[in-house]
């Protein structure tokens, strides 16, 4: 897998052999972050990629600039890979790994806020409903922050009665779905 644009340009991350793991596709990745740059400015924002799996969202988000990247991942083989892609990319200075569930990470009396939340579940998991609860609730989200989720089309009716929104964009067998704080 490589990334996109900016500083790790065409360098590559590794992916666990694992059924776990169901990366973002560098098309989707593309597409996604070609939308971001229009309304995100990369260059001074706090960055939370949950179900980070290879961190590739969040590494995108370093690579344009990011000041700092936040990684939520629990499984410990997954983490590991992550951890191992920030280090060979030397990307460690703009980011930290946490080893937990998003469920436990959402939950944090204290926390940081964030401009900008990208969250790739599992696609039948259905934890994101009570993440993106919490992370409302919880004032995760700056003024006027970003919160995408990316889920599969075969959950479009259960996603959208449990996020109250309708999908932002199609890809492929993607729907991003978009939550604005303002």
């Amino acid at each position: 897998m490589r990334i996109i644009a900016g500083k790790f340009k065409g360098r590559t991350i590794k992916v666990p052999k694992s059924k776990l793991v169901r990366p973002t596709t560098d098309k989707n990745r593309e597409a996604i972050f070609n939308y971001l740059n229009n309304i995100v400015d990369f260059s001074s924002s706090n960055v939370l990629d949950l179900y980070a799996g290879t961190g590739a969202l969040g590494i995108e988000a370093i690579s344009r600039g990011a000041s700092n990247v936040h990684f939520v991942e629990n499984n410990y083989i997954i983490y590991k890979n992550l951890l191992n892609n920030l280090e060979t990319l030397n990307a460690t200075e703009k980011s930290k790994v946490f080893k937990m569930t998003c469920i436990k990470f959402s939950s944090l009396s204290k926390h940081d806020t964030y401009d900008l939340i990208i969250a790739d579940p599992p696609f039948f998991k259905n934890d994101i409903y009570k993440v993106f609860e919490n992370i409302k609730n919880n004032n995760f989200l700056s003024h006027e922050g970003l919160f995408l989720i990316e889920r599969s089309v075969q959950t479009e009716k259960e996603d959208m009665e449990n996020f109250n929104l309708e999908p932002k964009k199609k890809l492929g067998d993607s729907l991003i779905y978009q939550f604005l704080n303002n």
